[in-house]
């Protein structure tokens, strides 16, 4: 494994994404689940730079958040693409290059967005970063987010000593599988699915704030909402889907878009609900086009989000004839990418 240096640091990273870079081979069909047959004839395949780490990074950076980016990428053709992909986006992008290849997914998308992934996650449970590539980025930094690599959990520590905020997005973890179990109880603010627990995904929440040191746990449900829990709550807080801004095409991605919008407007200093419902609006925005991370939300459409909050608390809570203070978004100087 080599260091690729590709640009100068920057001064100061709004958000840190740790793993998660990939290539996702995406397979348009009638419906899913698929019936059974040896071939289905579908409409011509694609490839796109994918996965939840490269969506998170590309993510903040669209919103004006500096970005960096470590990652293990192959000296491969897939590696090539995340490369190109990540160029002149804002992300400042450090890979190490891994002899076991760049990480692919096959994900089938029906005509209603809803998609099945195959993952091929490649990297042995050995892999690891070391400490002198990772902790010059990481006390440069206001917040990590971590992807859920194997390798990157070996990061808590000093994250930990250094004394930073970390997220990260256990996807449809179960609440069973040991996998995940330490990302879920060792970050401040946790993101997953409702599709892993189903039912019982209320419950999973309450574990994770009870036995971690979660101050949020956030649950999306796709058309149905998002479920916002805090050790203040009885119950989780059901935070509605965002009307997307055209048709539904393909849901790749959505749920690292959502966690764009919330660490934005959690960076912001907005309250929780408020950073809830920018995530609802980032994640309705990225299924409105084909394949993975190829729609992001700006910063002007979330802003306009917390405009009509300020603006719906004013005609309850200001004077007439007051106007309610908003925000400026985060400040920062965005890194630029080499080649």
């Amino acid at each position: 494994m080599t260091f690729q240096q590709v640009s100068e640091p920057s001064d100061v990273y709004d958000v840190l994404v740790v793993g998660g870079a990939g290539v996702d081979t995406i397979v348009p069909v009638g419906a899913l689940p698929l019936p059974s047959a040896d071939s289905h004839p579908v409409p011509p395949i694609h490839e796109w730079v994918g996965h939840t780490g490269t969506g998170v990074a590309l993510g903040c950076a669209a919103l004006g958040l500096a970005t960096g980016f470590l990652d293990f990428i192959g000296d491969d053709h897939p590696g090539s693409l995340v490369r190109e992909r990540l160029a002149g986006t804002g992300v400042d992008f450090r890979p190490l290059v891994s002899p076991h290849g760049t990480r692919r997914a096959v994900n089938l998308v029906a005509p209603d967005g809803r998609r099945m992934s195959f993952y091929d996650g490649r990297d042995p449970v050995d892999l690891r970063m070391s400490a002198e590539h990772y902790l010059p980025a990481l006390r440069r930094a206001r917040h990590v987010h971590l992807s859920i690599m194997h390798f990157t959990r070996f990061l808590y520590d000093d994250i930990e000593a250094l004394g930073l905020p970390v997220s990260t997005d256990l996807h449809d973890w179960d609440g069973l599988t040991d996998h995940h179990r330490e990302f879920a109880l060792r970050s401040d603010v946790v993101f997953l699915s409702t599709a892993g627990a189903g039912e019982r995904i209320g419950s999973v929440m309450r574990e994770i704030l009870h036995d971690g040191r979660a101050e949020v746990v956030i649950a999306t449900a796709g058309a149905g909402g998002a479920y916002l829990l805090t050790s203040d709550d009885r119950t989780p807080r059901l935070v509605p889907a965002a009307v997307p801004p055209g048709p539904v095409v393909d849901s790749n991605g959505a749920g690292d878009a959502f966690a764009c919008g919330f660490l934005y407007g959690r960076l912001a200093g907005r309250p929780l609900e408020d950073c809830a419902r920018l995530g609802a609006v980032a994640g309705a925005y990225a299924c409105t086009s084909p394949g993975t991370h190829t729609t992001l939300v700006g910063p002007d459409d979330l802003r306009a989000v917390l405009a009509d909050t300020a603006a719906a608390a004013a005609t309850v809570t200001a004077p007439h004839g007051d106007e309610p203070g908003l925000p400026e978004p985060p400040a920062a100087q965005v890194s630029r990418t080499g080649a």
